[in-house]
C-alpha cells in the first residue's frame, strides 16, 4: 500500500438474532503505555458497520489502539432479557504495525464476544 493508504473499519454482528449489531455505540482510544486518549465515539449504521473508516488518510496511525464496545446498553435497547447482565463494555485492544487495511469486527452475544483481524 502506499504511504498514508492505511485504514481502519469495523461492523458488529448480533449473533443471537444472526443480524447486524444497529445503533451501537462506541469509542475509539489511542493507548500510550499506562494511559490513553480518545480519538472518536459514535454508533453503528444499519448494517453493523460505520459510514466511514475510523481512521483513514491523515488521521491514520500506527500504534496501539482500543475499541470499546457498549454492548450491555445495546442489549438492554433491544430488550434483551438476562437475569443478570453478563457483558457490558467490551473492549478490544489492537496494534496497527504498517499502513494497510485493518478491519477489527465484533461478533456479540449477551454472554460471549469474538474477534479477529478481518479484511
Amino acid at each position: 500500500m502506499m504511504a498514508g493508504s492505511g485504514r481502519l473499519t469495523t461492523h458488529v454482528l448480533d449473533t443471537t438474532t444472526g443480524r447486524p449489531a444497529a445503533d451501537m455505540r462506541y469509542d475509539l482510544l489511542m493507548v500510550h503505555g499506562d494511559h490513553s486518549h480518545h480519538i472518536s465515539s459514535g454508533r453503528t449504521n444499519a448494517d453493523g458497520r460505520l459510514d466511514k473508516p475510523l481512521l483513514e488518510g491523515d488521521q491514520f496511525h500506527l500504534g496501539i489502539f482500543e475499541l470499546i464496545f457498549h454492548v450491555g446498553e445495546y442489549f438492554e435497547r433491544q430488550g434483551t432479557r438476562i437475569e443478570h447482565q453478563f457483558l457490558d463494555i467490551v473492549p478490544i485492544r489492537f496494534s496497527m504495525g504498517e499502513e494497510a487495511h485493518y478491519h477489527v469486527p465484533l461478533l456479540v452475544s449477551p454472554y460471549s464476544y469474538s474477534t479477529y483481524r478481518g479484511s
